[in-house]
């Protein structure tokens, strides 16, 4: 049985779920999220508490039960305290800095680079080489993250670029004479 799947999930004070057919609504303190489910996977709210149980033990049941009760953690997360990315920016004249919502970034290239706020995220630019990336679904978040790493990854000789803040990039020797 699934160990994720079969924990339930308790619901804090603030934050209504609604379970319509094959969708959740997670409503809450920061906002509403809603996620479409299996309709295999039974959803049930009993007092407070969430707990999603599969029909059978077939593997695609398995693979999602745990994976329906996870989602459904992270959008209450999401609602109550919300998600955020922390993205280091390293090299010589390198720097971003926020044009209303838009954030922009001089990365080493013949013109500033702009990456645009999907809906739902905002940036904040506490020091020029570093970007938080903030809201209330998880995935965005990490997509948008990942969205503004590829503009210029980091490279292994100098470690140059926009890279995790908890990232480790392994270095490698350059030319020798």
């Amino acid at each position: 049985m699934s160990r994720i799947g079969r924990q339930p999930l308790p619901i804090p004070d603030g934050v209504s779920v609604d379970v319509v057919a094959s969708s959740v609504a997670v409503r809450g303190p920061k906002g509403e999220l809603s996620q479409a489910v299996s309709p295999d996977m039974t959803v049930s709210v009993d007092d407070g508490v969430l707990t999603v149980a599969r029909p059978t033990d077939r593997g695609e049941h398995r693979a999602l039960h745990g994976l329906t009760r996870s989602l459904i953690a992270n959008m209450v997360t999401g609602v109550t305290d919300g998600f955020s990315k922390t993205l280091a920016i390293q090299g010589v004249g390198y720097r971003a800095r926020l044009q209303g919502k838009a954030l922009e970034l001089s990365v080493g290239y013949s013109h500033p680079v702009q990456v645009q706020a999907p809906d739902g995220i905002e940036f904040e630019v506490p020091q020029p080489t570093q970007v938080i990336v903030r809201g209330i679904d998880k995935q965005l978040v990490g997509e948008t993250a990942a969205r503004i790493r590829r503009v210029r990854p980091p490279e292994p000789y100098k470690g140059k670029g926009i890279r995790y803040e908890d990232e480790h990039v392994r270095r490698k020797a350059g030319k020798r004479a």
